[in-house]
């Protein structure tokens, strides 16, 4: 195995509502601190949904589809995305 070999990580994205919208049962969801995110897109990469979009050098979060999973918040790098509750 050459070394490109052992670098190659494939990268697959679900189509965006792969697992259908929301609905009312989210428990928490993501909100951005735009003065903290520094675009690294992180987010954008683990999101399992496909929900998080990238504009202008920040995120964008579609609600519709977001299951509040968290894990955008969990990688980010500088924590500039919260858990909030649903109300």
């Amino acid at each position: 195995m050459s070394l490109l070999d052992y670098q190659y990580f494939p990268v697959s994205r679900p189509n965006k509502g792969a697992g259908g919208k929301t609905g009312a049962w989210r428990i928490v969801k993501p909100i951005v601190d735009y003065n903290k995110c520094i675009g690294c897109k992180a987010c954008f990469m683990f999101c399992p949904e496909a929900t998080i979009i990238p504009n202008n050098g920040k995120i964008k979060i579609d609600y519709e589809y977001c299951k509040g999973c968290g894990v955008c918040a969990n990688v980010c790098p500088v924590k500039a995305i919260n858990m909030v509750s649903e109300q």
